[in-house]
């Protein structure tokens, strides 16, 4: 008995001794994170703390893996989230569908009335908002408060549109007969976004799927969670304050695990997908093969062309900025720079002069124009690309080494001298590194800017009108953006933003973009007393 007691009490100090190591421990961790230090207590203004929940359907939850997000400009962490479980997944999906049957019987400009109050409390955080997602993703600080900004202007955007959508009244052929077009929601819009863009394409999906009558599904990046987290907060106070069901804007934190259940859930009517065209391929199989609806916006491989009337002081500011922007992760940044033969040397030396000037630093600071890669990998993958440009015969002008600084800093690159078909150039590889082009003619230029595997944005530089209009027609870009006398990024929200080929071919923000997140039928009323019917078939 003696002996069982000692067991018993040695056994009880040493699970005591252990948790106590174990908190010791989390205490210690906790007290490195960002989040604690005074120069970053603004987060708390977010309603951030050191471990948050990473699952919101009306309530807040999160049993799932701990993940600690880190800043890429110093690669210290800043907080930690808790993913969702499967089981957690599982129920907010029905919390989802249930919350739709209420959000559905909302007539649609009422529904716009909320997307308003979304905007109007994004405008209210919109400094330390932006001021995060610079901390989580890298991107200088008035390119994140820029993109919620852009989340903001698109709630404008869906505002006025809930009053605008619907289909055509046509003319019938049979008397007696009303022929129109019916507009309603798909349903359950499952969201899952990147990196480099973890607010805005969000944002741009979000409120126009609201004011068409559907509710949102949210899996963000998994190396920005918080900023997943503190948006879903900004807006699930909207929906409480007019006693909506949370789970009209759902969240579920996680990997790929919860990416995939998205994607085979045919609950999920319209599964809008941006990241890489692998992953996308990936995730356009498994919705088709249950006859899913799908929104894709994958990668591109972006060129600016130069031709031999172009206004160069237009030319070298819009080269720099497609491409340096944001460290070369947008989308839309400019990756090939074609120069027409008799500009190419004065272009590429005034081009390489505005890289030395570029300011790079801490993204908080208002000075600072370039900021680090989002993660360590992507640092290893910019030294592998230049690598692999030397050896296909490439040439660095600018550039070419990782900095020697705290952070996941490289320098913006510029290569020259490799073929237009070199392997290295059709590969999209999410840096700053700059490809620079030689070309003769009008149609070869064309056709290089097509040759890729995607086609999102494409940009031409010249004064000469009828080349205008071919490069707009036809036989000209392929893309989905095609601009003259402007850089590749930088789009507008009032038109359609996507691409083709394997770009994915999807369409989101303005234009008609809204029709993605709608389902169409055909509708015949009959309102005489006759029964006319197709084809002159008579039945007597």
């Amino acid at each position: 008995m003696q002996r069982c007691l000692t067991f018993t009490v040695v056994r009880h100090w040493a699970l005591r001794k252990k948790l106590l190591s174990i908190h010791c421990q989390r205490s210690a961790a906790m007290s490195t994170l960002l989040i604690n230090e005074p120069k970053y207590a603004w987060l708390k203004e977010l309603g951030l703390n050191e471990e948050n929940d990473g699952v919101y359907n009306g309530t807040w939850g999160g049993k799932g893996e701990v993940i600690t997000s880190y800043c890429p400009a110093n690669n210290e962490p800043i907080a930690r989230v808790r993913q969702a479980t499967m089981a957690e997944y599982e129920e907010t999906v029905q919390k989802s569908k249930e919350a739709w049957k209420v959000w559905a019987d909302i007539p649609a400009p009422k529904r716009g009335e909320i997307v308003r109050q979304i905007g109007d409390a994004l405008r209210k955080k919109i400094k330390v908002l932006g001021s995060l997602v610079s901390l989580e993703m890298g991107k200088i600080y008035v390119e994140g408060v820029g993109e919620v900004q852009e989340y903001v202007d698109v709630c404008d955007y869906a505002v006025g549109l809930s009053r605008m959508i619907g289909g055509p009244i046509l003319p019938s052929e049979r008397p007696g007969h009303a022929l129109l077009e019916q507009w309603n929601p798909v349903g359950l819009v499952g969201i899952i976004t990147a990196f480099n863009f973890p607010v805005a394409v969000y944002g741009w999906n979000n409120a126009i799927a609201l004011i068409c009558g559907n509710v949102c599904l949210w899996k963000g990046a998994p190396t920005t969670p918080l900023t997943s987290v503190a948006v879903t907060k900004i807006v699930a106070e909207v929906l409480e304050h007019n006693n909506l069901p949370g789970a009209i804007c759902s969240l579920t934190c996680g990997g790929a695990d919860i990416g995939t259940a998205m994607s085979k859930d045919e609950r999920v009517d319209l599964v809008s997908f941006t990241g890489s065209t692998h992953v996308g391929k990936m995730v356009a199989m498994t919705v088709q093969e249950r006859f899913g609806r799908q929104l894709l916006e994958l990668g591109g491989n972006n060129a600016i062309i130069v031709f031999e009337d172009a206004d160069l002081s237009l030319v070298v500011p819009s080269a720099v900025f497609a491409s340096v922007g944001t460290a070369g992760q947008r989308c839309t940044t400019t990756r090939r720079l074609m120069l027409h033969e008799s500009v190419h040397d004065v272009v590429v030396e005034r081009v390489a002069k505005a890289y030395k000037q570029v300011r790079i630093g801490d993204p908080w600071d208002p000075s600072t124009l370039y900021g680090p890669l989002h993660t360590k990998q992507a640092v290893d993958q910019y030294l592998a690309a230049i690598e692999q440009a030397k050896q296909q015969g490439g040439t660095v002008v600018c550039g070419g080494k990782v900095m020697d600084r705290p952070g996941n800093y490289v320098e913006p690159t510029i290569i020259t001298g490799l073929a237009h078909d070199a392997p290295i150039v059709h590969t999209e590889t999410f840096v700053p590194i700059l490809y620079v082009l030689k070309f003769k003619t009008e149609e070869e230029a064309f056709a290089w800017n097509n040759e890729v595997k995607q086609g999102l944005s494409s940009s031409i530089f010249t004064k000469d009108m009828g080349r205008v209009f071919r490069w707009l027609g036809p036989k000209g870009s392929d893309c989905g953006i095609v601009n003259v006398n402007i850089p590749t990024s930088g789009a507008e929200i009032g038109g359609a933003f996507g691409g083709e080929k394997h770009t994915g071919g999807g369409r989101e923000s303005g234009s008609d973009s809204w029709k993605q997140y709608m389902r169409r039928s055909t509708c015949t009323i009959n309102y005489s007393k006759d029964l006319p019917l197709a084809q002159g078939i008579k039945f007597e």
